[in-house]
């Protein structure tokens, strides 16, 4: 059972629209997931746009990949080393800490994702 980084069990991220490396909702993980997608976070415009500065356009439907393009207000299982950059940078979006797999706490601390946790 994958567990988060408060040790229990790993809560949805969301559903609508649908997030994971394995598109099940769910910041789950595994070795196939080398980018570690396993921070849960609520998009802001800050972040949004801070990605694209970093060549990474969340904002943008790709239909083709079946990815509907992110709004502020959704959440999405974000890479860990791209929410500490951000986060280094003053521009991270905060954190759902139920959904935030605990293989993130290899690349955050858990005093950054708990500053940053959505209240």
């Amino acid at each position: 059972m994958a567990r988060n980084v408060l040790g229990t069990t790993l809560q949805s991220c969301s559903t609508d629209p649908l997030t994971g490396f394995t598109r099940s909702g769910s910041c789950e993980t595994g070795p196939e997931d080398i980018g570690s997608h396993t921070v849960c976070a609520m998009m802001t415009e800050e972040f949004l746009a801070f990605s694209v500065s970093k060549g990474n356009d969340l904002s943008t439907p790709r239909p083709e990949y079946g990815f509907p393009g992110l709004m502020p207000g959704d959440r999405w299982c974000l890479c860990a080393s791209r929410w500490h950059e951000a986060a280094e940078a003053g521009f991270a979006p905060p954190v759902i800490l139920e959904a935030t797999h605990e293989r993130a706490l290899e690349v955050v601390n858990l005093g950054d994702l708990k500053y940053h946790a959505l209240r």
